[in-house]
Order: structure tokens, then sequence, then C-alpha cells
């Protein structure tokens, strides 16, 4: 399979990258990337990457493993803010549905990514849990419409081995996941035939 990866130098997309390149042609695509630049937050630069795959040759799959939100009090959180992660994690993972489909081979799928934030809030993740709720919503919402063609789904893992120095603190209580674990979220998604799924990792076995 061709697959692309957009956040493929990111945390989570590393690891995406690195499982899938053992036995399928992997583009890593992000703002770092030389050769598959975009910025999900820039619609401009979505439709300039997914021309240039079209061009190229059209794909089987996309996983996207990219976006932002701020994380802060809420009492802080101004308008801003929340346009941070509306404009970036939210639509910008809608934009990549919205104009990947058109690089997207027949029967291919497209993997959005989100976390635990949707379902088991935590403090200070206003403004992620909304937009990661969006996502949920809109994979449930968009998978109707595909009449077949393709298919979208979401991972939405806990708090990744990975990360846990970073965000440990933030999670009480919170199992970490292991990354090979998380990384089967995606080969379900993209190996398996699921569609319209939120496939939740939140437990670490």
């Amino acid at each position: 399979m061709k697959i692309l990866v957009i956040g493929g130098n990111g945390t989570i997309g590393k690891r995406i990258v690195e499982h899938f390149s053992t036995n399928h042609q992997v583009l890593v695509a992000g703002r770092s990337s030389k050769k598959y630049p975009i910025d999900i937050a820039d619609t401009r630069s979505i439709k300039r990457l997914f021309k240039q795959i079209k061009k190229e040759g059209k794909v089987d799959a996309i996983i996207c493993a990219a976006g932002e939100a701020k994380w802060a009090p809420f009492k802080d959180l101004s308008e801003a803010d929340f346009h941070i992660g509306l404009r970036s994690k939210l639509m910008g993972q809608v934009n990549v549905v919205r104009y990947g489909r058109k690089a997207l081979r027949k029967k291919g799928s497209i993997t959005l990514t989100t976390g635990v934030l949707a379902d088991d809030p935590v403090y200070q993740t206003t403004s992620a849990a909304m937009v990661n709720g969006g996502i949920h919503s809109f994979v449930q919402a968009v998978a109707l419409e595909m009449k077949k063609q393709h298919r979208v789904n979401v991972v939405s893992s806990g708090l990744v081995m990975d990360t846990l120095d970073k965000y440990e603190s933030y999670f009480p209580g919170h199992p970490p996941i292991p990354m090979a674990r998380m990384v089967l979220g995606y080969v379900r998604s993209v190996l398996g035939r699921v569609n319209g799924e939120v496939i939740r990792i939140y437990e670490a076995a």
C-alpha cells in the first residue's frame, strides 16, 4: 500500500511511520518536511499537498497525526485561544478529509487522531476536549456520506508512553498506553474494514 502520514515526524507519527514502513510505501508529510510540507491549520497548504499527491499518484491511505489545541484553565482561555484548536486540530483534520479524499484511491481510508480527553477530560483541557469530541462526531457523520468509496475513522488514545514525562502530572490514575498498542489502532483503521469508527485505546492491555 501507499500511505501518506501527516505529522509523520511527531511523537505519534514517527511510530506510525516506523510500523507501516516495514511492508508499505510511506510518504511523510508535515511542517518540517521538505518534500511534502503541510500545515493543517492553513487550508491553502492542505490543498497544495493533495494537489501534489494527486499529481504524483493517488494513495491507498491517509493518516493524520497532527493538530494543536490550547491547554489552559477555562477562565484564562480567550476566544483566540479556542480558535487555535478549532482551526488546527478540528477544521484542519476536517479539511484533510475534504481535500484528501480527492487524492485517495477507491476503497482507500482516512484515519484522524484525537485522544482520551473527548471522553475523560482533565484539568485545563476544555479546548482540547471540545475539538476531540467534535472530530468524533464528524467521523461518525461523514462516514455515512462516503457511499462505500472511502472509509473514515479516528484513533483516540490515552496517554501514550512516549509523552509520559511531559503529561503524566495532568493524567493522575490514567494507565499509560504502550506505543505498540497505540499503533494497532491505526493498523485496524488502515488494514481493516471499519468505517465511521472511533477506535478507542484507553487501556494499557
